[in-house]
């Protein structure tokens, strides 16, 4: 912590000690945040291991309690943050373990079982200590898999499932995993940049994870998926605000939300119409995304369009740092790679281990394409890289000497990171780097995007009444169809993406609002700062304070950037 007297330190050293001990309990955060790269453990995700973790909070929790009696909140505000932090999150947390959500938690997006492939893709490969470690982790998948049977099997005994859908999704994820669909293992073609020496155990490790994740799917197909037939895809209003505090940090008004999505999406539909008669004059909206995605500028090829995107990055840096943003060090390195098969649909960001050594990196899923037409793309790598998801990352990660590895990594809150890098996105339209119209209706369309997840996902799973104003099958009551339908009608993804992204919806309730509601956050934030300073006010300065403040969920991050002073308040 630098020279922050010991005195001032009690609330981050806490959550140092709980980041640490997580760490011990939990392989995939010891990987993610760069520690013991000699772990060669598999998470346990087994009824017992889940409720280790839950233990953990408790514990931490108690601390805060205790620390709080016997020294009250200190005056150093990143103390104090750390404090509201470590009570927001680890309440949130105990909230869905204490109703059994764990035991239901099986999705395509942000599922644990995908941790057992993830953690791969974050592990060092440099030396041959590093695939060591990889070939022990192989050998320790099914392991890995036998705990989550359990978990998932006392989740059938106490009548706490996922929807069907949610598990044709998972499954198709296995099926590419293992290359069931027609590819080859992802395990093997891991393994196979592997040093010579350990080819043999290597080679032999992956076809065991292979085989491993072969038989879950199997016995998902055979037996979970009869058990969750019947299973609804909404999960009603109780399970979904529970869900949504832990997604957003904030106790959400689903009412006050949905109206405001909706005037948010009558204001954006008729600028995009706007900016598609700019590119295709008369043409409409779909006509034009759809011209734009068979003649307008492509990309031919994987390693062309990760090329190309890696220099919309490094563009991006040579622009704002000085400018808007100052981004020095280790924050100028991020990298842009191809996903791996069995992805999420949408492209995604992971950012840099503790020390840097790991960068971070963004992710786009090539869904089999070998053309890539860029007009929806540009402004999606602002979002995850910079300015958005890298740079707020690495500038967390680059203020340890002030902030606890808590607050930079596993207390991250998804609605302050997704909210930040959708005002990114609307930032570099701001300051005109999005002025070609092809690219700025790819921004429009990534807007309208975050629009239609406040209103589906809020109207999926409280089977809300479409309003009679809407433009769009008046009075009828959601459902994952008429979402669909609605999707196709007003944004310019594809299928594979569109049925992705409502799979993504329906399975983890509550996260995809966190977008446009945290980017009103955020501007209201800006807003509010414009007001206090006037004619001071320094866009560079206030981005530099804002970034440096570490994680908060949208309720404490809202009384912050309202404040006249950094400080949130008594925890």
């Amino acid at each position: 912590m630098g020279n922050v007297p010991e005195t001032t330190r009690t609330f981050r050293r806490i959550a140092d000690d709980h980041v640490a001990q997580a760490a011990a309990l939990d392989p995939p955060t010891s990987t993610r945040l760069g520690l013991h790269p000699e772990d060669d453990r598999q998470p346990d995700l087994s009824p017992e291991g889940f409720e280790a973790l839950a233990e953990l909070a408790r514990k931490t929790l108690a601390a805060v309690d205790a620390a709080e009696r016997s020294t009250g909140i200190l005056e150093d505000a990143a103390e104090r943050d750390c404090a509201r932090l470590l009570r927001e999150r680890l309440t949130a947390e105990l909230a869905v373990h204490e109703a059994g959500d764990r035991f239901r938690q099986l999705r395509s997006v942000n599922s644990p079982l995908l941790q057992v492939r993830g953690v791969f893709i974050m592990m060092p490969t440099d030396t041959e200590e590093n695939w060591a470690a990889v070939a022990g982790r192989l050998r320790n998948v099914p392991g890995a898999l036998d705990g989550y049977r359990a978990t998932l099997t006392e989740g059938i005994r106490r009548g706490l499932l996922c929807a069907p859908r949610q598990v044709r999704a998972v499954i198709a994820r296995l099926d590419a995993w293992t290359g069931r669909n027609g590819g080859a293992s992802w395990f093997t073609g891991f393994t196979a940049a592997g040093p010579a020496r350990l080819r043999p155990e290597l080679d032999t490790a992956a076809e065991r994870a292979t085989a491993a994740v072969a038989a879950f799917r199997d016995w998902l197909c055979d037996s979970y998926l009869p058990a969750a037939d019947g299973t609804p895809d909404a999960v009603g209003r109780e399970r979904y605000l529970r869900s949504a505090r832990l997604a957003n940090g904030a106790d959400i008004d689903p009412a006050e939300a949905y109206a405001w999505a909706w005037e948010e999406f009558h204001r954006t539909a008729a600028e995009m119409r706007a900016e598609a008669d700019r590119v295709l004059p008369g043409g409409g909206v779909r006509a034009t995304m759809d011209h734009l995605n068979a003649d307008g500028h492509a990309i031919e090829g994987e390693e062309n369009i990760r090329a190309w995107l890696q220099q919309i990055m490094d563009e991006a840096i040579e622009a704002l740092d000085g400018t808007h943003f100052d981004i020095t060090g280790p924050m100028r390195r991020v990298e842009t790679r191809i996903a791996p098969p069995g992805s999420s649909g949408a492209p995604y960001y992971n950012g840099p281990s503790l020390d840097f050594s790991r960068p971070g990196r963004t992710y786009l899923p090539a869904l089999g394409r070998r053309s890539f037409p860029t007009w929806q793309l540009v402004s999606t790598w602002y979002h995850e890289g910079v300015p958005g998801h890298h740079l707020q990352t690495a500038r967390w990660t680059a203020s340890a000497d002030r902030l606890s590895s808590y607050q930079i990594a596993l207390g991250a809150v998804s609605a302050n990171k997704e909210g930040w890098a959708l005002y990114a996105e609307r930032l570099m339209d701001e300051l005109g780097f999005l002025a070609d119209p092809a690219r700025r209706l790819g921004y429009l369309d990534k807007q309208m995007l975050r629009i239609i997840q406040v209103i589906v996902d809020i109207g999926m799973h409280l089977e809300l009444a479409i309003p009679a104003d809407s433009g769009f099958c008046p009075g009828e009551r959601w459902t994952p169809a008429l979402a669909t339908q609605f999707m196709a009608a007003y944004h310019g993804s594809d299928v594979p993406r569109s049925s992705s992204e409502i799979d993504r919806y329906l399975g983890w309730p509550g996260q995809a609002i966190g977008y446009k509601l945290g980017e009103r956050v955020w501007l209201e934030g800006r807003e509010a700062a414009r007001r206090r300073q006037g004619s001071d006010f320094d866009l560079r300065a206030w981005h530099t304070d804002v970034l440096a403040q570490g994680s908060l969920g949208l309720d404490d991050l809202a009384a912050r950037l309202a404040a006249d002073a950094p400080p949130v308040g008594p925890a």
